[in-house]
């Protein structure tokens, strides 16, 4: 009897941990600690090693753009592209960097209008990625069409020549979901960088910071007319952003669903490719925030948490995934057409073999159900490792989809693997930078 005292608050406190929320900020931290944390990775300055990674980075990024200079000056046949794969690594690039840009529109815009409030330690950081990639994905459609300096007929500007563009090309249909997806993503980017902007302009100390900070924070001061304003524009931002989730990766499989293509000619390509698109996005958050984690030392603020949830995202869109790789190779099947059925038999046994069995199955879909495992969510080298191997499958996935297809068509006489270039190889790795 002596002892019940003492052991039910221990019972209690116990019920009260396994019924609590897990806090979003570990060890109590409060609002003081959080700007200020967060606010000296902006204003102090740069260590070696951020200058030693900004001139690795922006020296690869530089002869990118020398490469794309010298395949505008010289032409497409710089590229390995050739009759039948006219489509390669431009085309591949272009749709893995716009798939990667979605995960940060399904953080800001979907997960804020489910009030997942978790969201609000990486959906800055995520937006940004979405912006950049954006560009990285904007600069294929336009180099490969060989006359680069053509590209702006495709844009919708007025003209007196009263010609159309060709809205039955899927050139078009790209150029409209890419500006659009764009547009919007800046907007919605900026709008929820306000209070924040504004918050760097309190706190600057040289009168230029102050000034920029001042002018980009466009006068925000915090007052409750502020608030409610600011909260409406981004609600409508985020239910404007939320079907571009859907339609412009949607938009982007239609390139390729609209083709006579086997094995391109199918109609589970639109959810086929936005799963994929959000399960390579979450998968490139991750590899960009635990390195960013560890650096600036913000394991409180991104906390095992938000890892945790983010696997399970992974975990989930990569089950959706890998249910479309079954569903196509059984369509196939069941569909009794020769050219479908050996395009398939080919992705598997032929020339790009290894990049099924190692990126579809393996990266794709054998690696993420380690996340079954609560062990596996929680421990950061796991994470990191299935990051990069859904990278590298998404990768492998949408190049063996495209040059895989081409390669072999419907007439033998016309087979032909691809190859890529050293400038094919660097363009791509530029974008990397």
């Amino acid at each position: 009897m002596d002892g019940a005292p003492a052991a039910a608050p221990e019972r209690v406190k116990e019920a009260e941990r396994q019924i609590a929320h897990v806090p979003l900020v570990l060890n109590r931290r409060n609002f003081s600690w959080l700007t200020e944390r967060i606010s000296e990775v902006v204003e102090q300055p740069a260590p070696r090693w951020w200058w030693v990674a900004f001139t690795i980075t922006a020296s690869t990024a530089t002869f990118g753009l020398f490469c794309i200079g010298y395949q505008i000056s010289t032409g497409v046949g710089t590229w390995g592209n050739q009759v039948p794969v006219g489509w390669a690594w431009d085309i591949t690039n272009f749709v893995f960097w716009i798939g990667i840009g979605h995960a940060g529109t399904l953080i800001s815009a979907i997960l804020y209008l489910l009030r997942q409030k978790w969201r609000t330690s990486i959906n800055r950081s995520a937006e940004a990625m979405t912006l950049f990639a954006v560009i990285c994905a904007a600069i294929f459609p336009g180099i490969h069409v060989g006359r680069f300096w053509m590209a702006w007929y495709m844009a919708p500007i007025p003209n007196n020549w009263g010609i159309w563009q060709n809205f039955r090309s899927a050139l078009m249909w790209d150029v409209f979901a890419v500006s659009t997806y764009f547009t919007v993503s800046v907007l919605f980017w900026y709008t929820g960088l306000v209070p924040d902007l504004a918050t760097l302009r309190d706190r600057a100390t040289t009168k230029i910071r102050k000034f920029l900070f001042g002018f980009f924070a466009l006068g925000w001061r915090g007052a409750n007319r502020h608030w409610r304003h600011y909260e409406m524009a981004y609600l409508l931002l985020a239910g404007l952003s939320t079907p571009l989730v859907l339609s412009v990766h949607s938009v982007v499989s239609f390139d390729f669903a609209t083709t006579v293509i086997p094995t391109w000619h199918t109609t589970i390509f639109p959810p086929y490719f936005v799963a994929g698109a959000i399960f390579g996005g979450f998968a490139m958050v991750l590899t960009l925030l635990l390195p960013a984690r560890a650096i600036f030392k913000l394991q409180d603020v991104i906390t095992p948490q938000h890892i945790d949830k983010m696997a399970k995202i992974i975990l989930l869109t990569g089950s959706f995934v890998g249910y479309a790789y079954t569903m196509e190779f059984f369509v196939a099947w069941y569909s009794g057409n020769s050219f479908e059925r050996f395009a398939f038999w080919n992705r598997v046994f032929g020339p790009y073999w290894w990049y099924w069995w190692l990126g579809m199955l393996f990266c794709n879909c054998l690696s993420p159900q380690l996340f079954w495992f609560r062990w596996c969510r929680r421990n950061i080298l796991v994470v990191f490792f299935v990051s990069m191997c859904v990278n590298a499958g998404m990768w492998f996935e949408r190049f063996i989809i495209i040059a895989g297809g081409l390669a072999r068509d419907f007439l033998p006489s016309s087979w032909r693997v691809y190859h890529p270039t050293w400038v094919d190889i660097w363009t791509y790795i530029g974008t990397l930078g």
